[in-house]
């Protein structure tokens, strides 16, 4: 919750539309620079991260390296 996230530290990103994003802070700097996207086709639908930190990443894009 937010509550807890603020106690340890988190960032935390509100957008214009009140969506919510919490990230931790070791997390936090392996996606800043990062822009979360939603993305809608025929075949699937939901957020992307596009991460400009990443130097390698596997063909289904759940993990990467930077």
């Amino acid at each position: 919750d937010v509550e807890s996230a603020k106690a340890n530290g988190d960032k935390i990103f509100t957008h214009d539309n009140g969506a919510l994003v919490i990230i931790d802070k070791l997390s936090y700097l392996f996606v800043i620079g990062s822009k979360v996207d939603y993305h809608e086709s025929l075949l699937a639908s939901g957020f992307q991260l596009v991460n400009p930190n990443i130097k390698r990443s596997c063909s289904c894009g759940s993990s990467f390296s930077v």
